[in-house]
This record gives structure tokens, sequence and C-alpha cells, in this order.
């Protein structure tokens, strides 16, 4: 009862302000859907305290959904391990975004309309995470595409926020596209859409294949992949990630929600949940390992020379989703989900500080400008550091124990892929560390390089917007620690996930590399940044195509403006032109009305108003009806 109440709150606070907000007033709608959130969360923490103390999985029969002859698809709520870890993530970063945003976005003239949004967001998201069949899921995968689109673009005057709210809108369906087509594959391997009954069954298809283009593929390969290009489109994995830091442009509480623990990470739950495919698909792990390995390097060489400082963080996320991916390719699901649970944390903590420091600067954002201010906002300033710790994977810190077990795993694993993603993570574990504090130098130490005006009103925000900065703080601090004993361990799991290997354990030399890697990137960043601040301006001089190809994000955007925007506009001009104007609109609807405006030109041409052709025109008749009728006899 307290479950399904749980789930349906976030869905009650979006119904309320949508119907009654401009009524009641913007600060009772902002309570009221904060109330709503903080009282799910409080269930779901409670959950996840059942499923650690072994508490079986809970099915709750909503109503039957869909029902055709070879189809029966149901509407519940389906809660197991996996899904108890994610509702407390999402409603726990949820709540504290809504209460972060009751001041954040004090100012804004919509801000019902915003919190409304929110609320949906989550909702979508807690459909998708409780979903015990794959329709339902899709459901919300659907609903959260859909309130990310309304999020990024709440302020809808800005050009740049339509243009990042479309595009995050249309990408996210190219990888939408798998997702169905893996849907409809199953379907038609199984004859059913029901998660758990599928996985049961994975054993009875594995020799099943299919052919195309005269060759041969294992089908449950073919339905591992087609989800995992899902999983991308969602999670902003390498060659569909072109969306995420361009949603930057929304409200940086939208950023925490989306880019923390909700939507992006969508795609490292289905992995998770559809553990046992995967484990029967070894080629599709392994491009999973590649794929997610090298999301982790590309993204955060972007953000070595990215300059707004929510930017900096978008891509630390996608570079730090590629480590989730790589340890689910390597059968550490548990690792992948640890990593997924610490991170929100911090990453929620670095978006929301970022966001109090923008606010402090009157809505500056370019970290050039920045610089200087840690004694003016020294509460954000520590919140600030904690998070970039976490994030570096300093010892004792959140991030230390999850990223140093995925690593750790990664050199356990055999094969190429497996190798491919150690020295590509530990490169990567480098570069987190360098722009880490790259964003910390440049944002609080040196000298102000704001104006006087910003300087003169710079101050720490207020305790709304700081409780929730305190919160993920203790989050960024201990999750880490209370994690490896609960959510990292394979026992705590029971059978939410097939576990083909046990938490790695390694020691000697490569057990403390990552940790010196990470200091090596420290240090770097000191040196280059607060000893001999002029080398950086340097190194960007020298290499100049270098630093060029890196700040232009590898010429990712050029690249499909020039393939596929700029061709699909090309098409399109000469399929309205010749197809639609020529044919369709000359023989069709414009060719139709011509004719009719002819035609009555024409009989109009017959009414002159004088009484003689009317007599003329009527005798005229009668004389041919009498002909006609003499005819006929």
């Amino acid at each position: 009862m307290f479950y399904s109440m749980a789930l349906f709150a976030p869905l009650a606070g979006f119904l309320f302000v949508t119907a009654l907000g401009c009524r009641l007033g913007d600060r009772f709608s902002a309570w009221f859907t904060t109330a709503c959130l903080g009282f799910s969360c409080c269930i779901f923490w409670g959950c996840l305290v059942d499923f650690a103390g072994g508490a079986d999985p809970i099915y709750i029969h909503f109503l039957d959904w869909l029902t055709f002859p070879k189809l029966k698809v149901a509407w519940g709520l389906y809660i197991d391990t996996l899904t108890a870890v994610m509702l407390v993530v999402v409603t726990t970063v949820s709540f504290l975004v809504h209460l972060y945003s009751i001041e954040y976005m004090s100012h804004d003239e919509s801000l019902s309309r915003f919190m409304g949004y929110l609320s949906l967001f989550t909702f979508m998201m807690l459909m998708l995470v409780t979903s015990s069949n794959l329709i339902q899921l899709f459901f919300g995968w659907e609903g959260v595409g859909l309130a990310s689109y309304l999020l990024i673009g709440f302020w809808h005057y800005k050009d740049s926020a339509n243009a990042a709210a479309m595009k995050a809108f249309i990408v996210n369906r190219v990888g939408d596209l798998g997702l169905v087509l893996g849907i409809a594959t199953v379907y038609f391997l199984f004859g059913t859409v029901d998660i758990q009954p599928l996985l049961a069954m994975l054993s009875e298809q594995a020799s099943q294949t299919f052919s195309f283009l005269g060759m041969r593929f294992p089908a449950l390969e073919v339905a591992a992949f087609l989800f995992f290009i899902g999983a991308m489109g969602k999670s902003a994995q390498l060659g569909l990630h072109t969306w995420l830091p361009d949603a930057m442009e929304g409200p940086t509480p939208v950023s925490a929600l989306i880019h923390a623990a909700t939507m992006v990470t969508a795609g490292v739950f289905l992995v998770a949940r559809l553990s046992p495919l995967y484990e029967m698909a070894p080629y599709a792990r392994s491009f999973i390992t590649i794929v997610g390995a090298s999301t982790a390097l590309f993204a955060g060489t972007i953000a070595l020379t990215q300059n707004d400082i929510k930017r900096v963080i978008a891509y630390s996320t996608c570079s730090q989703l590629g480590y989730m991916f790589f340890a689910a390719g390597l059968s550490y699901y548990n690792i992948a989900i640890f990593h997924l649970f610490t991170h929100a944390f911090f990453k929620a903590l670095l978006f929301l500080g970022a966001g109090a420091v923008i606010h402090a600067l009157s809505d500056e954002q370019d970290m050039r400008k920045m610089g200087g201010i840690w004694k003016a906002v020294p509460v954000t300033a520590s919140m600030m550091w904690i998070g970039s710790f976490a994030l570096a994977g300093i010892p004792f810190f959140a991030g230390y124990y999850s990223k140093d077990a995925i690593l750790a795993a990664a050199w356990t694993g055999e094969g190429a892929s497996a190798t491919y993603a150690c020295v590509v993570g530990l490169v990567a574990a480098f570069l987190t560390a360098f722009y880490s504090w790259r964003l910390l130098y440049m944002t609080f130490s040196g000298v102000p390089r704001a104006d006087e005006k910003v300087m003169s009103h710079l101050h720490e925000p207020g305790y709304l917007m700081q409780i929730p900065l305190i919160i993920l703080s203790g989050g960024a601090l201990f999750s880490g620690m209370l994690g490896l004993y609960f959510v990292a361990s394979p026992d705590f799991w029971s059978n939410a996930l097939v576990l083909s290997a046990g938490l790695p354990h390694i020691e000697g030399f490569f057990h403390y590399l990552p940790l010196m890697i990470a200091l090596v990137g420290v240090g770097l960043a000191t040196l280059f940044y607060q000893v001999l601040p002029e080398i950086p301006k340097k190194l960007s001089e020298t290499f100049q195509a270098v630093y060029c190809f890196l700040s232009r994000k590898w010429y990712f955007d050029e690249l499909y403006e020039f393939l596929f925007i700029k061709t699909s506009l090309k098409l399109g001009s000469f399929l309205w032109t010749q197809s639609d104007q020529r044919v369709i609109d000359r023989y069709g609807p414009d060719g139709v009305s011509q004719w009719c405006l002819s035609s009555a030109k024409r009989t109009s041409q017959a009414q002159t108003g004088y009484l003689y052709h009317y007599a003329l025109v009527f005798v005229l008749g009668l004389v041919a009806a009498g002909l006609w009728f003499l005819f006929l006899s």
C-alpha cells in the first residue's frame, strides 16, 4: 500500500500543480511537490533496508493494460534489490533537487510549472525502474525523454534552450529505435515481454540464429546489441553523446537531476536488469566494454578544455557512465550499480554546487571570469571540494571505493577488451583528477576575474540551497564505505543480478596505482593553475591543433552536421520543391482549388443581370428538355 502511494506521489504533485498551481501560488506548489517527493524518499529508503535484510521481491498488480490475442501486458509495481537501489537513488536526488529549486528558481515567473515538470520526470523514472515488463519500461523510458525535453527547454524564450531540448529529444529517438527493435526481437523469440519469465527462458533460445545478407547471427547477441543501442542513447555513450553537454541550457537543478542519478543512468539500469541476457551474449559484452572505456577517455579529454563550469561536470558525467558500462561489460554488474549509487551523490553535489556558484556570480558560468571567491562562499567551496575529492577517487571518499573496484575488475578481467578497459580507465582516472582540480582552481582560487559589480553582490546561497549540498556531501563522504558492504557485495543482490564473479580483490602495486595516477593529475593541475599559471596558455598556443580538436569536442557536432543534418535538409528541400510543390500540390489541393475557382469564374459570367438573357436560357432549356423526352420516346 505504502509502496504504491510512494510511486504515485510525484504524479499527484504534478497533477496538483498543473490543475491548481496558478490559483494557489508558486510557493505553495513548490512546497507541495517537495513534500510528495520527501514522502516517496522516506518510504523507499525503508524499502532498501528491507531488501538489505533479505526481503523477497514484491509485485503489485494495478491493471491489465494491453490485451491482445497473443500479447497481454499488465501495469504493476515490481520491486527487487536492483529496483530498491534505483528507487532510493532517484527519489533522494529528486527530493533534494526539489528542495534546492525552491530558492534557486524563486525569481522565475513559472516556478510551479518547473516543479511540476520535475515531479513528472521523477514519476516517469520510477515507472521505468519498477516495470515488470518491457512495454511498461518503454513507457517510462519515453516519458523520461518527454519530461527531459520540457525541462531542458524550460526557458523557451532562449533559442539555445529550444535547440538543446530538440537535440536531446531527437538523438534519444535514435537510441530508442534500438530499444524498440530489441523488445520486438525478444517477443519474437519468447512470445512474452514480461522480464522475469523472459529471462528464465533464455537457455531455450541459446542456439537460435537470424539470417541477414547471407550471414547468420546468434539471436541473443542481436537482442543484446539492440538493447545496448537504446542504452547508449539514454546514457550518452560515444556516438550518441552529443545531446548531453547541450542539455546544460536548462536550469542547473535540471542538470543535477538528469545527469546525476536519473535519466542518464537508465541505460546502466537496463543492462543490469537484463544481465542474464548479456551473460549469454559475450560479443555484446565485449562491445559494451570497449564503448564504455572509449567514452570514459573521450569525455575526459574534452573536459580538459571546457570553460563552462556546467559543461565540465557534464562531460565528467559522460566519462563516469563509461566506467559503469565497461564494468557491466566485464560482468561486474554489482560494481556498475555500486558506482551508479556513489556517483549519484557526488555528481548531484557538484552540479548543485556549481549552481550555487552561478547564483552567487549573477548567472556567470564561464570559469575564466571567476576565481578568488572561496572566502566569500566558503560553504559552497567546501562542498565542491568534497564532491571533487569523491570524483577523483581520493581515499575515504565515495568514488575511491567504486572507481577502484571498476579498475580492479578490468585488471583481473580476461581478453583484449578487459586490457583495453584497464589501460583507458587508468588514463581517464588521471584526466578526471586533472580537470576536477582545474575546475576548483579556476573557480575559487587566485585573483578575482569577475567585474566589480558582480563581486559586490557575491554571497552564499540561502539555507534551502545549502541543506541539499550538506546532505549530498554526506553521501559523497560515506556512500562508498556503506555501499562497499552492501551494494557492491554479491550477497546483497540475491537473484536480481547474474554475477559471474565475486568482488575483485588485488594486492601489490596495482592496488595503489589508481590513487597514484589521480595524485599525479592533482599535482599537475596544481602546477598548471597555481604555481605556473602561464603554462596552459603556452601549451594551447604551441599545440593549437590539439587544443582546437579537444575544445571543439572532437568535431562530432560538425561531423553530424555534415553527414546527417545538411543531408537531411537538402533532401527535405528537394522533396518539398520537386515532390510536394510540383506534383502533390500542383495536382492535388492546389490543382483542385484552381479548377474550382476557374469553373466558378466561368459559371459566374453567365450571371449577367439582364432579364432577356435569363428568358433566353429558360426557353433554350425548355427546348432542350422537350428534344430529350422526344428522343427517349
